[in-house]
């Protein structure tokens, strides 16, 4: 997207500005490299709200991982920027996989990943966190919507097992009688289904599956994760990637946060146990993601979805995002700049930010958990 692009050309220049301010890691890392940033402190940047609080946050800070919260990452930043000069934080959006590697490497500050921690990457991350271990904080909300380009088709209603059997090649083609019957006044067309899936490792892909396995195993025979298992269909890198297949595909159809779907994409609504079929908007997800438990232990904040709800409008194809951080063991010079930025993301300006750039804000009861975790970072 046009503003995306400057955005992101804008956000690069002042982290060439601040190249020469102290650059700081988490975790015991002394590696300073970063392939790509956000945010940054300018002249330019947009007034701060007063729930900015700098609290001793310095120099450079880098983190990496979802590609689905770039956009809110973005939108922090350049508040958290514009109250905290001479801060950089960099997040380079490698996605949940790569980013959750990285940090458990000790390259990273912290680490943006749509799906909780593994026990096996609880466990290694002992090694980095000095006397602790690394924790979910659930940040960021939001729908995954199925994304469509079907020729003269502007409203499509899928069910979950229909969605399976199209991304696991059992339906070919956009008039295939299950299409039609869940779609009678549509007139779908004779064209072959183009599905298109995450060639990296994504918490998306991972969350995506989750759905199809909760609410259509039978026709998901997968185990899921942030690696795309199904043979066939195609791929393509990140969720922009995606989005952008999508657009210039006609037959064409994939996943990726509601976010990506802002320049033009249709999506899909989908039927759920309600009477009438659920559209993807922030809303909606929200009242889905209100209905999460919390199963993560001690001060991990990990969260377990309801993937079939009955409310009316709730959104089941929900994910969040977490920030992945040291409980205890966080380096001395990093720390308070990682508290400071998280406090103000998980603050109510930072989560209001949230839903002008087609994201979902944390429950009031689940975000209040995670306040009081950031309080006790060490």
């Amino acid at each position: 997207m046009k503003l995306q692009r400057k955005n992101r050309r804008a956000l690069a220049l002042g982290a060439l500005a601040a190249s020469g301010a102290l650059a700081l890691t988490a975790c015991g890392s002394d590696n300073n490299s970063s392939n790509g940033g956000s945010g940054g402190s300018s002249s330019s940047a947009a007034a701060a709200p007063s729930s900015v609080k700098c609290d001793n946050a310095k120099g450079q800070l880098q983190a990496s991982g979802s590609s689905a919260q770039k956009n809110a990452i973005d939108a922090w930043t350049t508040q958290f920027g514009g109250a905290c000069k001479g801060v950089q934080i960099n997040y380079n959006p490698t996605g949940s996989g790569a980013g959750v590697t990285a940090f458990l490497q000790g390259q990273t500050a912290f680490a943006g990943s749509d799906s909780p921690l593994k026990p096996e990457q609880i466990t290694k991350s002992k090694s980095v966190c000095s006397g602790g271990q690394a924790i979910d904080l659930p940040m960021v909300g939001g729908p995954i919507a199925v994304g469509f380009n079907v020729p003269g088709v502007d409203s499509l209603v899928l069910d979950p097992a229909t969605i399976a059997k199209i991304f696991n090649g059992k339906i070919t083609n956009w008039n295939d009688a299950a299409i039609k019957k869940l779609n009678p006044s549509a007139k779908l067309p004779d064209l072959k289904i183009q599905a298109f899936h995450r060639s990296d490792e994504s918490g998306t892909t991972d969350n995506f599956t989750k759905y199809l396995i909760a609410t259509a195993k039978s026709d998901w025979p997968y185990t899921g994760g942030k690696a795309w298992q199904a043979k066939g269909g195609q791929s393509a890198q990140g969720s922009s990637g995606l989005a952008q297949q999508v657009k210039q595909t006609p037959g064409a159809i994939s996943y990726f946060e509601l976010s990506y779907a802002a320049d033009g994409i249709k999506t899909v609504d989908l039927k759920t146990g309600a009477a009438t079929p659920a559209k993807a908007t922030v809303d909606n997800a929200t009242k889905a993601i209100a209905s999460a438990k919390v199963v993560g232990a001690g001060k991990d904040l990990a969260l377990k979805l309801n993937y079939e709800p009955t409310e009316a409008g709730a959104y089941p194809l929900a994910l969040v995002t977490y920030e992945i951080v040291c409980d205890k063991g966080n380096k001395a010079a990093t720390l308070p700049t990682v508290k400071a930025f998280l406090n103000y993301t998980a603050s109510e300006d930072g989560q209001k930010l949230l839903t002008n750039a087609s994201y979902a804000p944390i429950p009031d009861e689940i975000i209040a958990k995670v306040r009081t975790t950031i309080a006790g970072l060490s």
